[in-house]
């Protein structure tokens, strides 16, 4: 029994459309399936971008308060107090470039019932 010869040549696919050369649809094509994933390539840049620069936000923050703990404790010299400032600062002037140089108003991404990552 030659079971090659007993598949059929055209396949039939979740939108019901059926092709002969294996593509899932034709060109142009449009299907509401939710099992389906639409990715554009631009909007998948565009959250990547925010992804990262959410995370990168986030430890910023987190490097914030340290730093400000640390000069509250009196552990830090004049010149290491002054050094971490300007740090800061030119991490958020770059935060800020890079929100502009991929169009990002807002990094908060919304955690559902833990609110937001980013306050």
């Amino acid at each position: 029994m030659d079971l090659v010869a007993k598949v059929p040549r055209k396949r039939l696919f979740m939108s019901g459309v059926a092709t002969e050369d294996g593509r899932a649809d034709p060109p142009g094509h449009r299907v509401d399936n939710p099992s389906r994933i639409n990715i554009d390539p631009g909007k998948a840049e565009e959250g990547l971008a925010k992804l990262v620069l959410t995370i990168v936000e986030l430890i910023r923050q987190l490097a914030e308060k340290q730093a400000i703990r640390r000069v509250e404790s009196g552990s830090l010299s004049s010149d290491e107090i002054a050094r971490l400032g300007t740090t800061l600062m030119q991490l958020e002037k770059k935060m800020n470039e890079l929100k502009e140089h991929f169009g990002i108003d807002d990094l908060n991404i919304n955690l559902g019932p833990l609110g937001n990552l980013v306050d």
